[in-house]
């Protein structure tokens, strides 16, 4: 089992930068895929960004304004978000599986609960 905590969400004006964190823990080491996915109220759960060392993917939404990292020491996953708009609101999940980086929700194992991020105009 892969226990994932997310953190770092919050309310930020349009143009300023959060950073989240997610934390893993459990059965878990470097060779998984991370990810984050994103979730607007009433739309679906969409591909944000991942990481599968040395590799990334950004969705096009984000590509420029968003980047993913990880330590491996601490088995956590950053997400850098720097210029924010209104559209990039939503409750950011982290999610984890095996090897490779998918853009398809349906191919993660485990998720985290979520973090809320609030941009406002």
């Amino acid at each position: 089992q892969v226990q994932l905590v997310e953190s770092g969400g919050g309310l930020v004006q349009a143009g300023g930068s959060l950073r989240l964190s997610c934390a893993a823990s459990g059965r878990t080491d470097s060779r998984y895929a991370m990810a984050w996915f994103r979730q607007a109220p009433g739309k679906e759960r969409d591909f944000v960004a991942g990481i599968s060392w040395p590799a990334t993917n950004y969705a096009d939404s984000v590509k420029g304004r968003f980047t993913i990292s990880r330590d491996n020491a601490k088995n956590t996953v950053y997400l850098q978000m720097n210029t924010l708009k209104p559209e990039d609101t939503a409750v950011y999940y982290c999610a984890a599986r095996f090897r490779f980086i998918s853009t398809t929700r349906y191919d993660y194992d485990y998720w985290g609960q979520g973090t809320q991020v609030t941009v406002s105009s």
